[in-house]
């Protein structure tokens, strides 16, 4: 049966083309295009790079508007396929660690929005149970880019995608994707508002509605309760969440939906993190600086880290060590555009502001400033 690629119809409005100046662009029959649309045929290889340039995606994300997953059958716009759809979602959220969020912006919304539209055709309560769960973990992926996106600028859009995924999760009875979900807003609060009270509640709540059913999540939302706790200068009780959150390494099981956000790397960057905010850098530093190397195949955690070790050793006066961090910081941000790396860069960029006349310190500033200009 053949396939309608709706997804690719849905890229090609969103970059502004008609299927007649797509044609023209590339050089190509009008008719053409509409067979690559319809299913029909596919773009020659020669013809792709510069297709997914048109239409403003990566040559991963088009080859995944192309493959059979991102198809709609045909006349079975009633009949979804969650599967097909969660596989979609899964892909998107593989290459989140090293890719650029904004170039996987137009694959998850077109992949969100036809959850949601699925959701509201499909003629059995099971599909429609099953597209409101998997509309739930889109929303979430959602907010996490479009927030990274905006470079941490932007809450409100964000929090109108996790609130979604609230009341999403809340409607298909998932306990563990409501808590994620939470943690998400909580980071809106900790990173974006700057108000640690209010993230340490949304935490704390995200931790206890994920306590029973995923220990990992549990200890991630812990590792917040930390890190807010230490904006606040609560030694005692940031020292007694890390403690809680290492508990609940020792309890993740094999079946553990969030195993993979609970590891030891993560608890050592929640910590140097901590001490951090705690006025603590040679302890900072000595958390820190082993993990850099380990997290070398996820730009966006490595670049944070990076980012807090420069914090690290700006505050102990270190200007080598801080201006050579930094440089690999921005390295890594050159390939993953992390927003969580944007902001700790940047704040390492104004801390060396003592040193501005070092020829090393200006070199880095050049580089902040070409890192923002370049899209």
């Amino acid at each position: 049966m053949v396939a309608k690629r709706v997804a690719l119809a849905r890229a090609r409005k969103a970059a502004g083309f008609t299927q007649e100046n797509l044609a023209e662009a590339i050089r190509v029959d009008v008719t053409t295009v509409g067979n690559w649309e319809s299913g029909k045929s596919e773009p020659q290889p020669y013809k792709r790079p510069k297709l997914a340039k048109l239409l403003g995606i990566s040559r991963g994300e088009l080859e995944d508007l192309l493959v059979g997953t991102s198809l709609i059958p045909a006349g079975q716009a009633n009949d979804p396929a969650p599967a097909d759809l969660r596989h979609q979602l899964e892909q998107i959220d593989m290459r989140y660690s090293a890719e650029p969020s904004t170039s996987l912006l137009a694959s998850a919304s077109q992949t969100h929005g036809n959850i949601a539209y699925l959701r509201r055709q499909a003629a059995s309560k099971q599909t429609r149970r099953e597209l409101v769960a998997l509309e739930a973990e889109s929303a979430i992926l959602l907010g996490q880019l479009v927030w990274d996106a905006s470079q941490r600028r932007d809450h409100q859009a964000p929090r109108k995608y996790f609130d979604q995924a609230i009341d999403a999760a809340r409607l298909s009875g998932d306990t563990v994707v409501e808590a994620y979900a939470t943690l998400r807003t909580s980071y809106l609060s900790l990173y974006g508002d700057k108000a640690p009270a209010a993230g340490l509640a949304l935490a704390q709540r995200a931790a206890d509605t994920a306590f029973g059913p995923s220990p990992a999540l549990a200890g991630l939302a812990l590792l917040h309760v930390a890190e807010a706790n230490a904006m606040l200068g609560q030694r005692q009780d940031c020292d007694q969440a890390l403690d809680a959150a290492r508990q609940q390494l020792d309890r993740v099981h094999d079946i553990d939906m969030a195993g993979e956000y609970l590891t030891a790397v993560e608890i050592d960057r929640m910590t140097g993190s901590c001490y951090l905010f705690l006025g603590l850098p040679e302890r900072a530093e000595a958390t820190l600086r082993p993990l850099a190397l380990a997290l070398d195949d996820k730009k966006k955690s490595q670049s944070i880290v990076l980012g807090n070790l420069t914090l690290a050793y700006i505050q102990q006066e270190e200007l080598q060590a801080a201006t050579s961090s930094l440089h690999q910081a921005i390295d890594a941000l050159e390939t993953s555009r992390g927003g969580g790396g944007f902001t700790l860069a940047f704040e390492a960029g104004r801390k060396l502001a003592p040193w501005r006349n070092e020829v090393a310190v200006q070199e880095l500033h050049d580089r902040l400033f070409m890192l923002i200009a370049t899209p």
